[in-house]
């Protein structure tokens, strides 16, 4: 089935109810078990899309890496946010995406008047004028672009990551899970890079005692590095 590219429907109806910049937001990392949460922010106006954008997750890798730069230099302006995993340990993962969505939009060089969030949760809130758009980031130029840049960053990230730590298998994986990703938290345990209170620590009987409650992280337990002797 051919892809539908991406319009500007959304930020025309945004812009005929009075909203002069818009800004496009979409995340990645959400269910991954190692590395940030990351939200990409970019306006892009209503000119016509480079060829081939859509949802960073329908693109081959090398597709979006090529597109990254091009993105780049096209919007009129963007921006990222990440929350640590020990922002999303602490915070749980709505208040760790909001914290995310608010560095990206306060990066940015211009203040927006609304948001197309993809999505149906909105995770952000005020002062924000958010829409939600399901599949946003295939219906929405400004929010495929986010998509791309957002998810080529932190890509990036997470293979420089595993120049530290091979065993992970980031550079492929991006800290979601896999039987490389597994089989090494079975073997080494958890990094100071992972999230600790994640429900893939109950299927590691040698290092579930490291999980935490989210809200509680580091109360009486001692920091990350403290009770990590994974020998690297």
């Amino acid at each position: 089935m051919p892809i539908v590219p991406p319009t500007h429907s959304v930020e025309r109806s945004l812009r005929r109810a009075g909203a002069k910049l818009v800004v496009g937001l979409d995340e990645v990392g959400r269910g991954a078990w190692a590395g940030p949460v990351t939200v990409g922010a970019a306006v892009t106006g209503l000119r016509k899309a480079p060829e081939g954008l859509t949802d960073s997750k329908l693109l081959t890798e090398l597709r979006r890496q090529a597109l990254a730069p091009v993105l780049a230099d096209w919007v009129t302006a963007y921006a990222l946010g990440h929350a640590s995993p020990q922002e999303c340990d602490e915070l749980g993962m709505t208040a760790a995406l909001r914290l995310a969505a608010v560095r990206a939009l306060e990066a940015l060089p211009v203040e927006p008047d609304a948001v197309i969030l993809d999505g149906k949760h909105d995770y952000l809130g005020g002062p924000w004028r958010v829409r939600t758009v399901i599949k946003g980031d295939q219906s929405c130029i400004c929010v495929a672009a986010a998509s791309v840049l957002a998810k080529v960053h932190r890509d990036g990230m997470m293979a420089e990551l595993g120049e530290a730590y091979p065993e992970y298998g980031f550079a492929d994986n991006a800290g979601y899970p896999s039987p490389v990703h597994r089989a090494a938290l079975e073997e080494y345990g958890p990094t100071g890079h992972h999230r600790l209170s994640w429900a893939y620590l109950d299927a590691l009987p040698k290092w579930r005692h490291l999980k935490r409650g989210r809200g509680v992280a580091g109360a009486g337990q001692g920091s990350v590095d403290e009770q990590l002797t994974l020998g690297f």
